[in-house]
């Protein structure tokens, strides 16, 4: 089968959209499927030579390529206030690169601005298309106090994933609300976690340490006869994903945050938690510990269509704090594995919730239960499935 993947957002971004698309082109290599991608170019970036050494999986390899196939590029601009995600210029050459590869079905991975370049590309080319959507782009508007924009995005939305064979949406929550909104032909998709690189395993007591001092040295008050219980958040800094929210466990003198991740909200969060640990942005195997290493994961987000994070989270046996809203509502097991919060008032119940999962004896209840939740959820399975789907848009 030859796919033609249209990523909204690739690496060297690293967020959701671009690991499972990432998953995806792995599992195409093995299964001996051809494939190529169009994806955005960020402002300033330079991809690998042509004769550099091949990176960690998840890096771009030599020449612009991933897992051997080819990642074609188009310029990007950078849009307040969401400047943090690059999007991609639609430009002309999307249709030609299709015209050329002849895939036998186009997947658009979040369509927006590329990617509705591609919806129509593909259209006026007679390719079967899939749209898989993952980025909450109405919620967005709401957040960003765009709301003028709100129905026109919701038509953007509409023409874009009723112009394609089927649409993909990783929760129920997402599936009712894209068909709520007029959406026709939505299936579930999830996502699969890898759960040999997420696992409990990988604690590592050195890192759990170091948090603990730098914490400590922050504070500048007695060390507490008990160590702290670190609680923290992974993920973009990036206002639409409410960290700021974490705040509210300032004051818990059992608690330490950790803040592992970037993002143009990262100068204010600093001064809004001053205390708390800021790790910066880690990739592969250093992700995969520092998850391991903290004791409740929180993710605020309540535009989140999934929550990859979650997963990797339970994966490393964390009881998992997030909104009753979107992915999540589907991930978390409220009062088992975790628990959901009202999205009003998130702030304020969370010095609650995780001081319910701290309590004596519950913190290990709560990480095994985590760990059941991702039980079977790998990325070859759910790849197998996405590749029936592709099968009934190619003969729909």
């Amino acid at each position: 089968m030859r796919v033609a993947i249209i990523a909204e957002s690739f690496i060297p971004i690293v967020n959701g959209v671009s690991n499972s698309v990432l998953r995806v082109l792995e599992h195409l290599q093995r299964e001996g499927h051809d494939a190529m991608v169009i994806a955005p170019r960020p402002p300033g970036w330079t991809p690998p030579a042509a004769d550099a050494p091949a990176g960690e999986a998840g890096e771009p390899g030599p020449g612009d390529t991933y897992a051997g196939f080819p990642i074609h590029r188009v310029p990007a601009v950078n849009l307040p206030p969401i400047n943090s995600l690059p999007i991609g210029v639609p430009l002309p050459r999307v249709y030609r690169l299709l015209k050329q590869f002849q895939p036998d079905v186009v997947h658009l991975a979040s369509p927006f601005v590329l990617g509705g370049a591609g919806v129509f590309a593909a259209k006026a080319l007679g390719l079967p298309q899939v749209a898989v959507y993952q980025t909450d782009v109405p919620g967005f508007t709401e957040h960003y106090k765009l709301t003028f924009l709100l129905n026109m995005s919701w038509r953007w939305v509409r023409a874009m994933h009723n112009n394609s064979c089927l649409t993909l949406a990783p929760s129920t929550p997402t599936i009712e609300q894209l068909r709520d909104h007029g959406v026709q032909r939505v299936h579930h998709w999830g996502r699969g976690v890898d759960t040999q690189r997420f696992h409990p395993a990988k604690r590592s007591a050195e890192l759990r340490g170091k948090w603990w001092e730098e914490g400590q040295a922050k504070r500048g008050t007695p060390t507490p006869a008990e160590p702290r219980k670190l609680v923290g958040f992974v993920g973009r800094l990036a206002a639409e994903k409410d960290v700021a929210n974490l705040a509210s466990l300032n004051d818990r003198e059992d608690v330490q945050l950790v803040i592992v991740g970037d993002g143009p909200e990262r100068e204010e969060l600093e001064k809004l938690m001053p205390t708390a640990v800021f790790t910066g942005a880690l990739y592969g195997e250093e992700l995969a510990v520092a998850f391991a290493s903290l004791d409740v994961f929180v993710h605020p987000g309540r535009f989140e269509t999934f929550c990859q994070a979650i997963q990797e989270a339970q994966a490393s046996g964390l009881p998992v704090v997030a909104p009753r809203a979107g992915g999540p509502v589907d991930l978390v097991e409220d009062g088992v594995s975790g628990f959901l919060l009202d999205p009003e008032r998130f702030a304020e119940q969370l010095p609650g919730a995780v001081g319910d999962i701290i309590a004596a004896g519950a913190l290990e209840q709560f990480a095994a239960a985590a760990l059941t939740r991702v039980q079977g959820k790998t990325w070859p399975a759910l790849c197998e499935q996405l590749m029936g789907y592709y099968q009934q848009a190619i003969t729909a």
